[in-house]
């Protein structure tokens, strides 16, 4: 989970001011982690402390406001209302990447990956989009290699992940759906050599940078191993002391 809260801080600051390059420093004085990290960390409470993904998930906004969270989510979560609202956004996808770390069992990260999502994302696109993720994160924690990855999320969930990203690159503008994101992510870390390649490519397709780089990130940190220390560095000095002790507890238990 750290690389996708690595992604998302990396991206961060091209979100509305995209990049079309992998050549950019990886951290900025205003680099800071968005409503990706804050609801990838409360997926990953959940999972350690039990409780329920609408609560938590609402306990979190309030905690954290003002973390350019979508105005669906904004509006349900300041809501009294508990009923999921049918987005296909790419919010259900941001911010699964600690279930494909957690279950030990596809099966069971492929349940877990739709409970995440369908508190609010209860539209099929939305649970597929989650679900591809974590799926590919267990997939690539578990020692399968990238074509074996991309094998399974084609075959499973029908995205495409044929076309190269410079291809994608050249129109690819902001989209932020699940099926407008989450296959454009995954090619991202199949083309990647490493976790910082992996991130660079992901922010240089443009659109909702940090959404496509947490997205990424989650995969690369599962593949190869970790996050590299320079990075996590820079990254887990961005949380507050509330949000850091849930990554420090979670990645100890489940990232090791």
């Amino acid at each position: 989970m750290l690389g996708a809260i690595a992604g998302d801080v990396i991206g961060s600051v091209y979100e509305f001011d995209n990049i079309k390059t992998t050549e950019f420093p990886l951290f900025r004085a205003d680099s800071t982690f968005t409503d990706d990290t804050v609801l990838t960390i409360a997926v990953a409470d959940v999972i350690m402390n039990g409780g329920d993904y609408v609560r938590v998930f609402k306990d979190y906004f309030e905690r954290y406001p003002g973390r350019s969270y979508g105005g669906m989510f904004q509006d349900w979560a300041s809501s009294a209302e508990t009923a999921p609202y049918n987005s296909f956004g790419n919010g259900s996808a941001m911010r699964v990447s600690p279930v494909g770390f957690a279950f030990d069992t596809l099966d069971e990260v492929l349940v877990e990956a739709k409970r995440t999502a369908e508190v609010t994302h209860n539209h099929p696109e939305g649970i597929k989009g989650a679900q591809a993720v974590a799926a590919a994160i267990f997939l690539a924690r578990t020692g399968k290699g990238k074509e074996e990855i991309k094998q399974y999320i084609e075959e499973w969930s029908g995205y495409s992940l044929s076309e190269p990203l410079d291809d994608i690159g050249k129109n690819y503008t902001y989209d932020v759906t699940c099926q407008g994101s989450v296959p454009q992510s995954i090619i991202a870390f199949l083309e990647s050599n490493d976790f910082e390649d992996a991130v660079r490519k992901a922010v240089s397709l443009g659109g909702d940078s940090d959404t496509v780089a947490c997205i990424t990130g989650g995969i690369a940190q599962a593949f190869y191993g970790g996050v590299p220390d320079h990075i996590a560095e820079q990254v887990i000095v961005r949380l507050d002391d509330g949000l850091r002790s849930v990554v420090t507890e979670f990645m100890n238990r489940y990232c090791r």
